[in-house]
């Protein structure tokens, strides 16, 4: 399985058209083909799933009860916000019209791997989170003992 990691600069037009990084985009087409789900949970940021990426995890989620209630609020949210989508002959995808309206990001984004999809942020917004929450001691051990 390919996975995303990395982030590059990218821009979003007036349309509300991303221009997906060379160096995803070519990832992308390669190992999955043009498809993709596009969506959000939190629809702050973009979530760009390879299609086949996102019919994995919908496989999983499928095997829950139909009364999990987090599988549902994930799903409620995820549908809202999302739209299959392709990438366009100039590497483009575009952005679903209720998730440009809450997202609101800006024409420059950044585009960060996340192992199987990638977010794509107002780039101002993300530096000045990064810049002013700390990746702590805590954060450390939570992250050992998932690892071990």
């Amino acid at each position: 399985m390919d996975r995303f990691r990395g982030s590059a600069p990218a821009s979003v037009d007036e349309k509300g058209r991303l221009k997906v990084p060379s160096v995803f985009r070519a990832q992308i087409e390669e190992a999955f083909g043009p498809e993709l789900f596009v969506t959000s949970i939190s629809g702050k940021n973009v979530l760009l799933y390879p299609l086949a990426m996102w019919r994995a995890l919908e496989e999983k989620l499928a095997a829950l009860p139909s009364v999990h209630r987090p599988k549902n609020k994930f799903l409620e949210r995820v549908n809202y916000y999302g739209q299959d989508a392709s990438l366009d002959g100039q590497g483009r995808v575009l952005i679903p019209q209720i998730l440009r309206d809450s997202a609101k990001l800006p024409p420059e984004v950044v585009v960060t791997g996340n192992i199987d999809h990638l977010i794509v942020s107002d780039r101002g917004a993300l530096s000045s989170r990064l810049a002013t929450e700390d990746f702590t001691p805590e954060d450390y051990d939570e992250l050992s003992k998932a690892l071990s």
